[in-house]
């Protein structure tokens, strides 16, 4: 919103305000309902079972992706964009990572793991994670076909043709995208792959967005370059 519209905005009294506000209100409730709806809807959608064995280097070790769970039954992954010859992470993806501390231990209560996985090696990870003060789990594909197979990685190969991202194909010059997956281990220790979502589906992981939804400007990005070119690492504001 341009700052001529918020000049001009509409300036009324407390009475029409509420009569605006209920208004307002009923629509935000019909949105609320329709939203539970949608989250049974995705809970609702078949699962594939994963066959293949992915290792992980981790913190602990070599992982499996059962391994990543840690005796729940429930895992989230991050698709952080971190390919192995960069030297840090990618800025979107820290504004999302940014969200991740202090939800664990809510999420373990839930029977949830979450992590977050990138291609870079792991000493890369973990020297971007100290610097970014974070304390999440973050685990290196670089050795197997996870972010080939979950389609957020793309080989060179396959940067000369369309690449499937986001359930379409299109051509891009991004080897890595991100995203988050959903997994679910069963009791006799058998792996599902229950949903994926891409782009702006994972809007709804970026606590500041629904912030920045509520304020009289809004994200204020319509007249931006792109979408978040505003957006640097948090250590990055102000140089």
């Amino acid at each position: 919103m341009t700052d001529k519209n918020m000049k001009n905005h509409p300036v009324v009294s407390r009475t029409e305000w509420l009569a605006a506000r209920a208004e307002h209100l009923a629509k935000e409730k019909e949105f609320t309902r329709l939203r539970d709806r949608l989250s049974q809807q995705r809970r609702d959608l078949p699962w594939v079972r994963v066959e293949k064995e992915y290792i992980f280097d981790s913190p602990k070790g070599k992982e499996t992706l059962a391994d990543l769970f840690e005796e729940r039954s429930q895992l989230v992954v991050y698709h952080f964009m971190f390919a192995p010859d960069w030297d840090e992470g990618c800025p979107h993806c820290s504004f999302w990572a940014d969200n991740f501390n202090g939800i664990g231990v809510h999420l373990n209560h839930r029977d949830v793991t979450m992590v977050a996985i990138s291609r870079a090696p792991l000493a890369k990870l973990e020297a971007f994670k100290k610097r970014m003060g974070w304390s999440f789990k973050w685990v290196s594909s670089g050795n197997s076909d996870f972010n080939y197979d979950y389609h957020v990685s793309f080989t060179s190969e396959d940067l000369k043709k369309e690449i499937y991202y986001n359930y379409e194909r299109f051509k891009t010059d991004m080897s890595d995208r991100e995203g988050a997956s959903v997994f679910y281990r069963d009791e006799h220790g058998n792996v599902f792959h229950t949903y994926s979502s891409y782009s702006r589906g994972i809007d709804m992981l970026k606590t500041a967005y629904h912030y920045l939804d509520l304020v009289p400007k809004g994200r204020d990005e319509a007249e931006l370059e792109f979408t978040q070119a505003w957006v640097r690492r948090h250590d990055e504001y102000g140089r």
